[in-house]
């Protein structure tokens, strides 16, 4: 198992097509902080409320199907969302594009000059300002606690859910990730 997982993260990394991997060995690219990461048995639906820009554009999670989605709830007062948001950022401008995005919800309470200056001050140059004001998303996708991420594949389905901060620009992160796009997002 592990020799099979290492050559699995080895062929990523050498950018490798293995657009027919299963969860379990995209699973298996787990290390350091993606050890949290929680991958489900089956897919289970994503919520449905809306959540908007600051300009009040509404959106859902819908507006996302094909692409395969890295959702984090977050929010301006948590400690460890400001250690996580830079790794986000980076994620999102190496990967993002027709086939992954990474959609920071900021949850509750945060005022978009608050949420400016949060990502000014970490360095937040390619993730939109999204807001859950009334957390309706939040508490519909059991969010109990920040920072939440959830990974959606290309149907708009939750596949995997982790708890808490991470290095999200980890060499384990990025072949997950490139794990997915290639395996059409875990559908």
């Amino acid at each position: 198992m592990i020799l099979r997982s290492a050559l699995l993260y080895a062929a990523l990394l050498l950018g490798a097509n293995i657009a027919h991997a299963d969860m379990a060995d995209i699973a298996a690219l787990r290390d350091g902080d993606m050890k949290k990461l929680m991958f489900h048995e089956a897919a289970k639906p994503a919520g449905t409320a809306n959540f908007e820009t600051p300009e009040g554009e509404v959106h859902t999670l819908e507006d996302y199907r094909g692409k395969v989605v890295l959702l984090n709830f977050w929010a301006t007062w948590c400690a460890p969302c400001r250690e996580e948001m830079p790794y986000l950022d980076a994620l999102q401008a190496e990967f993002g594009g027709d086939d992954f995005e990474v959609v920071p919800v900021a949850t509750g309470r945060n005022r978009v000059a608050g949420v400016k200056k949060f990502f000014g001050e970490v360095g937040v140059e390619n993730l939109p300002i999204l807001l859950d004001p009334k957390q309706a998303l939040a508490r519909e996708m059991g969010v109990m606690a920040m920072p939440v991420t959830v990974l959606l594949d290309r149907e708009g389905n939750e596949i995997a859910r982790l708890m808490g901060d991470a290095h999200w620009a980890s060499d384990s992160a990025k072949a997950i990730v490139s794990a997915l796009i290639a395996d059409g997002g875990g559908s």
